[in-house]
């Protein structure tokens, strides 16, 4: 089922929430629900309030809906064949901006990137960043800044919200010890509440200080260009997020 966007898809949210996510359970397992709900999410250039949410929350807090988040041309294509695959409801999210991105795709026909299986896009020691979708490239950006500064930066790209790889979210914590979760939603009950809860849960012993969010300002996304540039969260927020972890 392809959205037209994900903003406006909330008037069919009750039959992915109500219905087709919870089918399975309430059939005791008789009734899978092979789905996929495709669609662009989140900012794109001037689209305003209304078109410019990142909608992944919306869908990441109910059972029995699995949420995809691709940040690079071969990753959406893996991931959605491992959507179309799968028993259970999918929303497949594409960050707006990244229909123009190109990048190299395996020829192989039977190409699957298994749900739930992170991936390390940059290696380092001294912090993790932990982001998914659009946002993979605005950590990259960060990545190569820090490196100028001599700060080897980890980053994870989640790509699939729920299931989430918390091994792999667990293995950089333990590595770097410093961790800023990046995000292109809102601060208030967003994807990074959620997972860094997790991460102060399961590692807080390996934590050498606060995690840092990093996300878009807490206000409807301006339409003016200067306002929404402020408003979207930028390599600069990252780099100044990790200078902070670092105590630098």
């Amino acid at each position: 089922v392809e959205f037209m966007t994900f903003n406006f898809a909330f008037l069919a949210i009750d039959q992915v929430i109500n219905s087709a996510a919870k089918m399975h359970y309430m059939s005791e397992g008789q009734f899978p629900m092979p789905i996929v709900f495709r669609g662009p999410t989140g900012a794109a250039l001037q689209l305003s309030a209304q078109h410019s949410q990142a909608c992944e929350t919306y869908y990441s807090h109910a059972p029995g809906c699995k949420v995809v988040t691709p940040g690079t041309p071969a990753d959406a294509k893996g991931l959605l064949k491992a959507a179309i695959r799968d028993n259970d409801p999918v929303a497949f999210m594409e960050g707006e901006l990244l229909y123009n991105f190109k990048g190299e795709v395996p020829d192989d026909d039977d190409f699957v990137i298994p749900l739930g299986v992170a991936d390390l896009k940059h290696e380092g020691e001294d912090v993790s960043i932990i982001t998914h979708g659009k946002m993979i490239h605005v950590a990259l950006q960060a990545a190569q800044k820090l490196d100028k500064d001599g700060i080897q930066a980890d980053v994870l790209d989640l790509r699939t919200i729920r299931p989430l790889d918390m091994s792999a979210i667990l293995e950089t914590v333990r590595k770097t010890n410093r961790i800023v979760y990046l995000e292109e939603g809102w601060p208030y009950a967003g994807t990074g509440a959620q997972i860094v809860t997790m991460i102060q849960e399961e590692a807080f012993d390996h934590l050498d200080a606060p995690i840092i969010r990093v996300t878009q300002a807490d206000i409807p996304m301006p339409y003016a260009k200067n306002l929404e540039i402020l408003a979207k969260p930028s390599a600069d927020h990252v780099v100044k997020a990790v200078n902070k972890v670092l105590y630098r």
